[in-house]
Parts: C-alpha cells; structure tokens; sequence
C-alpha cells in the first residue's frame, strides 16, 4: 500500500515537472514576442538585461538574443554558485529557448510602429509571460538574480527599490543612447504596464497574501523565507487529528510581489508540502499599518 502511494506521488511529481516545462516553453515564446515584434525594433530597452541587450545589439552586429544570453553567463555562473544547480536549472532553461525565439522572431519585423501601441503591446505580453513563468517556478534570469544575490550581504536594501534603480538606469541610458527623449519615456511606459499587469496576473487585485505551511523540513523553509525574502515566520503548533503526530505548521504575511518566490522556496525545499495561500486584503501591526494608516 505505502509503495503503491508513493508510486502514485512520483508519477504525480514527473507530471508536474513536464507540464512546468511545457508551460515555460510555451510562454517564452510569447515573451520573445513582446520582445522581437513590439519592443527591439521600436527601440524600446524595457530595462534588466533585455533592455541593455537591445542596445548593445545596436553597437554590435549580434542580435538581441544572444546578447541576453552573453550577459546572462556571467550572471548564471554566480546565481549556480550562490544558490546552487537546483534553484537555476529551469531558469536556465527559460532564458536560452526564450533568447533562441527572439533571435527567430527578431526577422519579421515590427508589427507596429507606433511607438506608444508598441510599448503598451509589448509590455503587456512580457508581463503576461513572465507571470505564466513564474508560476512555472522559473524566471528569465538576469537582475532577479543579481538583486537576491545582493540581498544575501546587504539585507537592508528593499527588493522594490532595487527593480526601480536598474530599471530606471538603464530607461535613462536608452534615451541618452538613442538620443531621444521621447525613446526613454516610452520605454519608462513600458515597465509601468509590466508592473501594473504582471501584478494582476499574479497576485488579482489582492492587497497581500497569507500562506501557511505544513512540511517535514519546517527549519529550512523558515531559514529561507527569513534570508532570502526577509519576511515575517509565525511557528504554531498543530496535531494530525488522523496520525496524531505533532506538526509545526508554518505562517507567513506578505505583500503580494513576494508570494511566488516564497511559494518557489516552499517548492525547492519540500515538494509534498502542504500549502494555503490566501489573500490579506487587511493587514494591522509592525511593519503593515495602524488601523488609520494608509492600505497596504
């Protein structure tokens, strides 16, 4: 009997892990379309390593796909030595079929040259694609890992803060590279539809999540969250009322962007984990709001 469940568990486990890879296939292709008809040939760097790809493929005779893989080798080699092959494996394959498809894509052409259409087209596949991967448990690489593997020595430094700085650094370097103003600020479009849909496609319009956590490895899934999302983990006590085993039942309050990573943790340390995620429209107490402070 106990064989046969846990026969069942590694089939349902093989299925999962096809099925991710189906969808990260499937929605790096849509990204590269964002990418290679909406963004690239508008000349719109819609910030991290796509948009710093796309200007340099402007100053070099290689395509905007392979220099997003250039730039990401360096990166990846730090991520696998930082985090190790497990966390990178499906990120690293995202980013080279999603660069791949852009280098195939990037001979059609724009599908439009209105600039504005571009970047709310563009923006808005990228972010539904992005959604979809993360979902997977995969990313497209570059700044995500940059930024956790600056958040490993200086802890202090808001995740949020840290997007906006490279993002706007490299909108800038874009209308100062294209000399045009008007380049940057269509790209800066871009990134505000990104966030706004990437958003929604993730989270709704939840103003947080609550997870709890039901696993046999509570301790590293707790020293996780608390070094890699540096967020708040309440330990209860709770009892199978069938078993009669005690468990640690893990609880957990965040703002919305951090849910999937944190569901990624979860993933990465205990496959058979028991998890409840559920929304926090209100949120009271140390680090959220007072009952007059603003929403969350």
């Amino acid at each position: 009997m106990v064989k046969a469940v846990e026969e069942k568990l590694k089939q349902q486990k093989i299925f999962r892990i096809i099925w991710d890879y189906m969808i990260i296939t499937v929605f790096s292709l849509t990204y590269a379309v964002g990418i290679s008809l909406f963004l690239d040939p508008n000349n719109l760097a819609p910030g991290g390593v796509s948009g710093i790809s796309i200007m340099l493929s402007r100053i070099t005779p290689l395509p905007t796909g392979t220099w997003i893989i250039l730039l990401n080798i360096p990166i990846l080699a730090l991520g696998l030595w930082k985090f190790g092959l497990k966390f990178l494996i499906s990120t690293i394959y995202c980013t080279m079929i999603s660069s791949v498809f852009m280098n195939i894509l990037s001979g059609f052409g724009a599908l439009t040259s209105d600039k504005l259409l571009a970047a709310l087209a563009g923006g808005t596949i990228m972010a539904v694609s992005l959604g979809m991967i993360f979902k997977a448990g995969a990313t497209t690489g570059g700044v995500d890992i940059i930024i956790k593997v600056l958040r490993l020595k200086y802890k202090h430094l808001k995740t949020g803060n840290l997007y906006l700085l490279m993002d706007a650094a490299v909108v800038t370097l874009s209308g100062i590279m294209f000399n045009n103003l008007e380049i940057a600020l269509y790209a800066a479009v871009t990134i505000f539809v990104n966030s706004v849909v990437l958003d929604t496609v993730l989270y709704g319009r939840d103003g947080a999540k609550m997870i709890y956590i039901i696993s046999d490895y509570p301790k590293q899934i707790t020293d996780r969250l608390l070094a890699d999302l540096d967020i708040g983990v309440t330990s209860l006590h709770g009892e199978g009322a069938y078993s009669g085993k005690e468990k640690e039942v893990l609880m957990c309050v965040m703002r919305k962007p951090l849910a999937p990573k944190a569901q990624q943790i979860v993933r990465e340390e205990d496959a058979e984990a028991f998890m409840i995620v559920s929304d926090a429209t209100e949120i009271f107490g140390e680090g959220y709001k007072s009952y007059f402070g603003e929403r969350l």
